[in-house]
């Protein structure tokens, strides 16, 4: 299928052909035959994509200190390596789609194939969207009408904070798309609306539509034209959906309010407020969220949980449905405000131009008849069949910035790349020459020319991957952690035959820090500790969902529980973990963890997400017979009582080169597993003891 995506590191705006995406549970797959190009947000990406390096820091300064504080803690060249990746990745473009539903996933009721929907899915042919971001459109609206359900439930959103009365008088600063629509609906409202713009032709548009629109300057004052036309009272709210650098905005908003009006940021605007303004008049002030309750919370979007209505009467989706019941009763005319309508082909028509303001609302019109393959061919005669074909699933952060380019001077011979949405897996197999991108990893399972399969996908996955790999008689290496439950490690150790080997992502013991530290060592008994100044993750992160990400101890530090088994030579006997947190979870990042080995050995892990980030991530200290090694953050190894060595120094080396290298040799040419199989269940047995050990307060065998 084919799909608008934006390049934030060129600024291009390219048409690609892409796999189209597969039903999942809790979405709707659905045929676009719409979309609506918003001038506003999409100018806004296209111009920063366009901007140089330079011009681009300047507009985020705030990321330009996260930077220069990743540079102090990780070094330059792994810093510039994360940036021009992070830059590299296409950024698919739109939000406003109208379609038709061709399949259902799993745990959708409300929709059935053939109903015609309308959606926040992107510019691309078929789009797969969750069901709570999916409404069905009237008989009564067109396919064009209801390509401005999304981008009109913003302004609806914002009028919703404004929570006008009728008879009230609304002003409306910036009168592009967001705010001739809202404009319009705050008039439907039974509200005298003053609509405010710098273009005449928004001013006529607005007229029209029985607002009272003006273009301030050129003589007139617009805070004494508003408060002259309320007889002096003010407005009694202010919605900006306008955007701007500056301050002005915000200030000429409480200016022309009456005492506790009310101010709602739709757009964009500098926020430096005068408390005088706000103070003498007890102003309230609201920054708008979107398309409404239910916005950014996976629980609501993914998880497909709706709000109970008693309780949020409006959510993301109800503002849907309001948006295109108020266009099917002739309330809020919305064709009008098309300016063009172009085949998708010829988007650069809209997109060469985006920079001209005049156009107010674009729409892309699709074939009826398209290529819906779930695979697309990238390349030629890069795999040579029987040679270790490698084919991944997943093409997250973790695929582009650390995987893929230590794969790419291993020889490896990269076969096929799966990932949900075909966009950024299309992108990285243009990058590293891999043959073909998927949305379905089953035909990677399905191909004989594929010997090892490769899994970064997010943590409640890889239990139930894993186990297909090894049932379709592959070779797998999955990144930490192997599962996230004893249900699914179960499921492994089933599968598990020994015929084909299993590896986790514990590259640390590959660093040739530690490779270095049990050269000297050897088998001695020892005790080890391990601190990890991880960093703060917020709590609605996925990673600490234990049904999804499983929690920091289980998907993090079980790193650290591989590393101490290798250092000391032995599995994990017994845990015992005390966590700030009472539940699993946001609540165990930080936590201390003691483990006993067989051999008699000790091991302590420091997972700390409360530290600063200015600190050093990593140091291991291992203490043996009269010898003491020190490892911080794996570029620097110094040796205590340990002879002829002393210190040793290298770039940052987490064992990740290593380890990639030694696993396609081992695929192409034969072996032992990288590691034993055994090790591996032991500690993930001991993250699970872990979790256990913090509900019952008591030591844990594992």
């Amino acid at each position: 299928m084919k799909q608008i995506i934006q390049s934030f590191k060129t600024g291009a705006t390219e048409l690609e052909e892409v796999p189209a995406p597969k039903v999942r549970a809790g979405h709707v797959l659905i045929k676009t035959t719409r979309s609506l190009v918003s001038a506003g947000t999409e100018r806004m990406l296209v111009e920063f994509g366009r901007a140089n390096l330079l011009q681009k820091a300047r507009q985020q300064p705030e990321r330009v200190k996260q930077v220069l504080g990743k540079i102090k803690t990780d070094g330059l060249k792994p810093t510039l390596d994360a940036v021009f990746n992070k830059l590299e990745q296409p950024l698919p473009l739109g939000y406003c789609n109208v379609g038709r539903v061709i399949a259902v996933g799993d745990g959708v009721h409300d929709f059935k194939t053939g109903d015609r929907v309308a959606s926040n899915g992107h510019h691309a042919e078929y789009v797969c969207v969750p069901k709570n971001l999916c409404v069905h459109i009237p008989d009564k609206v067109s396919d064009d009408e209801a390509a401005f359900t999304v981008i009109g439930s913003i302004g609806l959103q914002g009028i919703r904070l404004c929570d006008p009365s009728l008879g009230e008088t609304i002003v409306v600063v910036g009168l592009g798309l967001v705010g001739l629509i809202t404009a319009e609906l705050l008039v439907a409202n039974g509200c005298r609306v003053i609509g405010v713009d710098l273009d005449p032709q928004k001013i006529a548009i607005a007229s029209k539509k029985g607002i009272t629109a003006v273009i301030p300057g050129e003589g007139l004052d617009l805070v004494s034209y508003v408060t002259e036309l309320t007889g002096g009272i003010g407005a009694d709210g202010v919605i900006i959906t306008a955007s701007a650098k500056g301050d002005e905005l915000i200030a000429q908003a409480a200016k022309m309010s009456r005492k506790r009006g009310r101010i709602i940021l739709v757009g964009v605007t500098g926020l430096n407020i005068s408390r005088a303004d706000f103070y003498e008049k007890e102003l309230s002030f609201q920054v708008s969220c979107s398309y409404g309750p239910g916005r950014y919370d996976d629980v609501y979007e993914k998880a497909g949980i709706d709000y109970p209505l008693p309780f949020v009467r409006w959510t993301e989706q109800r503002n849907f449905q309001a948006v295109l019941q108020t266009i099917a009763s002739g309330k809020l005319e919305v064709a009008s405000l098309i300016t063009e309508k172009v085949p998708l082909e010829e988007f650069g028509k809209i997109y060469n131009n985006i920079s001209n303001k005049e156009s107010i609302a674009s729409l892309l019109v699709y074939p009826d008849v398209s290529n819906d393959s779930d695979n697309v061919v990238v390349t030629t005669g890069v795999f040579e069949p029987g040679k270790g074909g490698i084919g991944i699933i997943g093409a997250g952060n973790f695929t582009s910035m650390t995987m893929l380019p230590a794969l790419k001077d291993t020889g490896a011979s990269l076969y096929a790349i799966a990932s949900a949405g075909g966009v950024n897996g299309t992108a990285l197999a243009r990058k590293y020459r891999i043959a073909k991108s998927t949305t379905d990893y089953k035909t990677i399972l399905n191909d004989q020319d594929v010997d090892l399969v490769m899994i970064t996908t997010r943590h409640h996955e890889h239990s139930r991957m894993v186990t297909e790999c090894l049932n379709a008689g592959k070779h797998v290496f999955v990144e930490k952690p192997l599962a996230i439950d004893r249900e699914g490690l179960d499921a492994i150790l089933e599968a598990y035959d020994g015929r084909k080997t299993l590896t986790v992502g514990f590259n640390r013991r590959f660093s040739p820090h530690m490779v270095k530290v049990k050269q000297i060592l050897g088998s001695a008994i020892m005790n080890v500790t391990a601190t990890m100044n991880a960093g703060f993750i917020p709590a609605n992160s996925w990673v600490h969902d234990m049904n999804v990400g499983g929690g920091r101890i289980i998907g993090e530090a079980c790193h650290y529980i591989d590393l101490i088994t290798f250092l000391t030579g032995s599995r994990v006997k017994s845990v015992c973990m005390n966590g700030m947190g009472v539940t699993p979870g946001a609540g165990t990042d930080s936590a201390s963890i003691l483990l006993k080995y067989e051999n008699g050995s000790t091991g302590v892990i420091n997972y700390f997400a409360n530290g600063s980030k200015t600190y050093q991530k990593e140091r291991i200290e291992v203490y043996s017979q009269e010898r003491t090694l020190i490892t911080d953050n794996f570029c620097v190894t110094e040796g205590f009582g340990t002879g002829s060595f002393s210190k040793m120094k290298t770039n940052t080396d987490k064992g990740h080169a290593a380890q990639f290298k030694l696993l396609v040799e081992r695929v192409k040419s034969g072996g032992a597993a990288l590691i034993p199989f055994d090790e591996i269940v032991n500690t993930t047995l001991a993250s699970f003891a872990a979790i256990d050990s913090m509900l019952t307060k008591s030591w844990v065998d594992v």
